[in-house]
């Protein structure tokens, strides 16, 4: 089951979050996505809004593939879609909602 709050429309399966373009996955989801600076460990992150929106957080610098499949990642952790693991030495990790 997707998250209770987004306001995608429909509910995407593993397969489509892995083999949709990002550009096109992006843009079905209303997914925002902003560069930052951050860190040499620092391979994204993605926050879900009260109103359902998604904001992904992309690093300056970093390889596209590396963005690609930790977008996918983050994608279907925020849409609670079961996805495969991710490849050493990346993983996601959920903060809790700070309000």
């Amino acid at each position: 089951m997707s998250h209770p709050n987004l306001k995608c429309g429909f509910e995407p399966s593993a397969e489509y979050l892995l083999d949709t373009p990002l550009p096109d996955l992006l843009a079905a989801l209303n997914v925002k996505v902003c560069s930052r600076d951050g860190g040499p460990r620092f391979t994204g992150g993605a926050c879900v809004g009260e109103d359902g929106s998604v904001l992904l957080v992309r690093p300056v610098g970093r390889p596209a593939a590396e963005w690609k499949m930790v977008a996918r990642s983050m994608l279907g952790a925020a849409l609670r879609v079961s996805m495969p693991p991710l490849p050493e030495p990346y993983r996601l990790t959920e903060l809790p909602d700070a309000s």
